[in-house]
């Protein structure tokens, strides 16, 4: 019964992610504006969404509402396989449920979906910008959450997320989320746009690569820390 409770809650936080975030994403971009203040604007949709998550069904979840996140807690050991794949199924199910809820409303828009145009970034330098914003992000998470008397890691996180939207808007869009861009990318092929699902595989390699390289990280800094330091 409890890992249902944490499917539910992980449906629910990244169904409301895409709905709200992409939502933005999609009023925003329908006016005319500067670039750098859209990007600004969805980056604050994203972390505000994520801050949201966090304070609401943290207690229940964790709240990772992200692949990326959920495998690098696998790796730390911090969730079982099972918990795992339910966690995925979940998050997948609720970012194609919010993408289609939004949908409703803005039909003719891209409804957040991630792409990019080869001839200007490559497929190369796609992956690579993913894995880096999805490394640094993903990071933050781990450290933060690492200690459960720290009440600040949704605010931390949040802010993380934000900072690598800003940066990640003007290349990919930024996903560091392979189940937030699937299920717009889904919605728009019954659509009939293709675009984003043709290149959804940049999007789901990258943030777990991107994922399992923060896992790494992690237990090579911080926790080798914490042992050297018991040990001096």
């Amino acid at each position: 019964m409890k890992i249902v409770k944490k499917m539910i809650a992980e449906f629910l936080g990244t169904f409301f992610l895409v709905f709200f975030a992409c939502g933005i994403a999609c009023v925003v971009s329908a006016s005319e504006g500067n670039n750098a203040l859209f990007n600004v604007v969805v980056a604050l949709g994203f972390g505000l969404a994520l801050i949201a998550s966090i304070y609401t069904i943290g207690n229940v979840s964790g709240s990772h509402i992200n692949p990326a996140v959920s495998i690098a807690m696998l790796i730390d050991g911090r969730m079982k396989v099972g918990e795992f794949f339910g966690y995925i199924c979940a998050q997948f199910l609720g970012a194609i449920a919010g993408a289609a809820l939004l949908a409703v409303f803005v039909p003719a828009t891209p409804l957040g979906t991630n792409t990019f145009d080869p001839a200007v970034l490559s497929y190369g330098k796609a992956i690579l910008i993913e894995v880096v914003l999805t490394c640094l992000f993903v990071y933050t998470v781990l450290c933060t959450t690492a200690k459960a008397d720290f009440h600040g890691a949704g605010i931390v996180n949040g802010f993380a997320l934000t900072l690598v939207h800003i940066l990640g808007i003007s290349f990919t869009g930024t996903s560091v989320n392979p189940a937030r861009t699937f299920g717009p990318a889904f919605i728009k092929m019954l659509q009939g746009d293709n675009l984003a699902i043709s290149q959804y595989w940049v999007f789901l390699v990258a943030p777990l690569v991107g994922g399992v390289l923060a896992a790494l990280i992690y237990k090579l800094l911080n926790k080798c820390c914490c042992k050297c330091k018991k040990e001096e």
